[in-house]
């Protein structure tokens, strides 16, 4: 009742006074797994990014851009409800690595977007905006937690896998075996179907003269690799010794995620919006590497960040994130202002002059002063808390960056790496036996808001086995697909 009571006071709040403006579409599209180098603007030596790259040159591309977390389900909780994930405990991807044998134990989180969260969607839907939801969900079960439960009108193939072959999917190509899409010809491929879903979205809405918030979240470019094969071997041809991206497949899986977001644009233009339409891309965690004690094959490469997906070096957690509105935000804008995932929701919302601040205790801060007014964002730090274990290697951590600095503290060996970014963007020089001065205040800062915001922690585990834990890795390794 009172979540209700709250949505609709939002509708009264900014409706008021504003019936005959015109208020902006909005379209987020949200990449799975593409990492800070996976398109031509942001480095890659061989992955075809043109869309992505008319996005750059048209909007405001962010180079120092973080997800919430390393892994997907956080960070999309995040993006719906502006609250680090730490906040509402939804920490890990659903439904994690739970490892038996391990060192720590993990604290039970929760697997979830809950139904007290006023998201994205319903804070949009109470101001006269039609929703919808289109590709990757991740956030829970059908009954509380699918997007038509949160606030979204329409809902086309979203629902709790976290990625098309997983929970009995069919992969890439159809038959899909998703209860949320309807299985399209043989041999029709996913990225291609949902960016036609959103093209016809897109033009029958447009036609309506009603604003939409629209989330294209792609399944592209998470595991399986597959893509079609004549991009395959376009890719196969264009690979030259000394790339640091060398997998063909994966790069195929880029294009067609590139293909999506042409087509969307188009849709836009042909449908006379484009100046009225706020369009962000982003993306939910780093690229994948591919680990697991070189049973898996290398996927993308981060260079020159360090790890990847799963991991809390700069690898695993910058991500690309552009904005554009034509009518708003000045064309060809580069910002190396700190932003992570839960800045989306404020950031949409004060676009869109909706008002919704003192009605959801959010962690997130507006972009809106930067790009719209040239102002540097200002903010203390940005932090991160995962209290688990992932099989492409991390182990429990909290992290914190402060202006140029970055410290992650792991749990397992009680142990503490601390790197100046702007010097070592890699992360290779650990400075905190020599800076300890900023090792204690950037340690201090992070026990406070972890206190602050009621971080679970983990625990020591009684069942730990150090030779059961590698033989447990070590099957499990073999067996992930």
């Amino acid at each position: 009742m009172l979540k209700i009571i709250l949505i609709l006071s939002i509708g009264i709040l900014t409706s008021y006074g504003q019936e005959n403006a015109l208020k902006p579409n909005v379209i987020m599209i949200l990449v799975d797994d593409l990492g800070w180098t996976d398109t031509t603007c942001y480095g890659s030596d061989l992955y075809q990014t043109p869309n992505v790259d008319e996005l750059s040159r048209t909007g405001m591309r962010f180079t120092d851009a973080y997800s919430a977390c390393t892994v997907c389900s956080p960070t999309r909780s995040s993006i719906m409800t502006g609250k680090n994930p730490a906040n509402n405990n939804l920490t890990d991807w659903i439904t994690g690595h739970v490892k038996p044998y391990a060192k720590l134990k993990s604290p039970n989180w929760k697997m979830h977007l809950t139904a007290e969260e006023i998201t994205l969607a319903e804070a949009f839907k109470a101001t006269g905006y039609k929703t919808v939801h289109i590709g990757k969900w991740h956030l829970g079960e059908e009954s509380v937690s699918w997007p038509e439960n949160q606030g979204f009108d329409e809902n086309i193939a979203g629902f709790r896998a976290g990625s098309p072959s997983a929970h009995g999917g069919g992969g890439y190509f159809s038959p899909y075996n998703n209860p949320r899409l309807k299985d399209g010809p043989k041999g029709e491929y996913l990225t291609e179907r949902l960016a036609q879903e959103a093209s016809q979205y897109i033009q029958s809405t447009a036609k309506l003269k009603k604003p939409f918030f629209m989330n294209l979240w792609l399944y592209n470019v998470h595991t399986p690799l597959q893509a079609r094969q004549e991009k395959i071997d376009k890719y196969t041809r264009l690979i030259q010794k000394g790339y640091q991206h060398t997998n063909p497949v994966y790069a195929a899986m880029v294009e067609h995620m590139d293909d999506a977001v042409g087509t969307v644009m188009q849709a836009v233009k042909d449908a006379g919006i484009e100046d009225n339409t706020i369009i962000i891309f982003n993306s939910d965690n780093g690229g994948l590497r591919g680990n697991y004690e070189n049973n898996r094959q290398k996927v993308t490469s981060n260079y020159p960040l360090r790890s990847g997906k799963g991991d809390m070096y700069e690898g695993g957690v910058r991500v690309p994130m552009i904005i554009k509105w034509s009518r708003k935000i000045k064309a060809g804008q580069t910002s190396s202002s700190p932003v992570i995932s839960h800045d989306i929701y404020p950031t949409l919302l004060d676009l869109c002059k909706i008002d919704v601040s003192k009605k959801q205790d959010i962690d997130g801060i507006s972009l809106v002063p930067e790009l719209l007014e040239g102002k540097t964002i200002q903010r203390d730090a940005l932090y991160w808390h995962y209290p688990h274990y992932h099989l492409e290697g991390a182990k429990p951590y909290s992290a914190i960056r402060k202006g140029d600095w970055k410290l992650i503290f792991l749990y397992e060996e009680s142990h503490a790496e601390l790197y100046n970014l702007r010097n070592d963007i890699s992360e290779r020089n650990n400075l905190a036996m020599t800076e300890k001065r900023k090792l204690a205040e950037l340690m201090g800062d992070l026990r406070t808001w972890k206190k602050k915001i009621g971080a679970q922690l983990p625990v020591f585990n009684p069942n730990y086995n150090f030779e059961k834990e590698q033989n447990w890795i070590f099957s499990k390794s073999s067996t992930q697909k």
